[in-house]
């Protein structure tokens, strides 16, 4: 059975705003099904034109940009409550591709109806805008990183932003959150090589900041490794669920 929008688990958590009746209603005529899809299945394919828009309900997954030559970089990493595939919606296709990591269940609306949004809900409209100028500064903060901190830096910002999501989303148990990426999906969004990635998480594994290993992420020291990344701990602010 497909999750009704006003019993939906993430409109309970403190990170996103609250949705008024009507917006609710509104969500619930928008959302024309559910989809869950296994591990490893393509969500949006770069250059696709899809007539769908999906918000992740649960799981996780990856955003990502493939050369020619098949190298890759990651553009960020998929979490519940993330809206996929507005590109594809506002400009005709999607700049990168969307995959699942883990078994995802998404909320699927019809990329036509998203003018009927933008018609008789522009609050709903400025909702898409705030989602796409956060990603916009979520970019510039990466390639401040990419560009600029060294590799103990970036990984160790990328685990504290990490933290700070799963934290968020209720995903945290203590120091504990599960991080079911591989090495190497880290090692391509942070423009590392494996090898490098490897040795820079067990440099931070030695100083008792942080261990990764069999999908779960530890932070035992999140202010150290917080300082090592030169970036805040702070809490993420609220933010619209589409």
């Amino acid at each position: 059975m497909a999750t009704k929008c006003e019993n939906c688990p993430l409109r309970k958590l403190k990170v996103f705003d609250p949705l008024t009746d009507d917006e609710v209603a509104f969500m619930t005529r928008f959302k024309t099904g559910e989809l869950s899809v296994e591990a490893g299945s393509q969500l949006l394919m770069d250059g696709s034109n899809s007539p769908q828009l999906f918000t992740a309900l649960s799981g996780m997954g990856l955003r990502y940009k493939t050369l020619e030559d098949g190298r890759r970089q990651v553009v960020n990493f998929v979490f519940p409550g993330d809206f996929l595939g507005m590109q594809a919606g506002i400009m005709g296709e999607m700049q990168h591709s969307v995959e699942a990591t883990t078994r995802m269940t998404l909320c699927v609306f019809s990329r036509n109806d998203i003018w009927s949004l933008f018609k008789s809900h522009p609050s709903r409209a400025f909702d898409l805008t705030w989602v796409a100028a956060t990603e916009e500064h979520f970019l510039g903060d990466a390639l401040a990183t990419i560009g600029q901190r060294t590799a103990i830096e970036r990984i160790a910002w990328a685990m504290v932003r990490i933290f700070a999501r799963g934290k968020s989303l209720g995903m945290t148990s203590g120091q504990t959150m599960p991080l079911p990426y591989r090495q190497q999906d880290l090692a391509d969004a942070l423009g590392l090589s494996l090898v490098h990635t490897n040795k820079t998480i067990a440099k931070l594994r030695e100083r008792q900041t942080m261990s990764w290993h069999d999908g779960k992420l530890h932070v035992m020291k999140l202010e150290e490794l917080a300082a090592i990344a030169q970036c805040e701990t702070d809490d993420l602010k609220r933010r619209p669920l589409i």
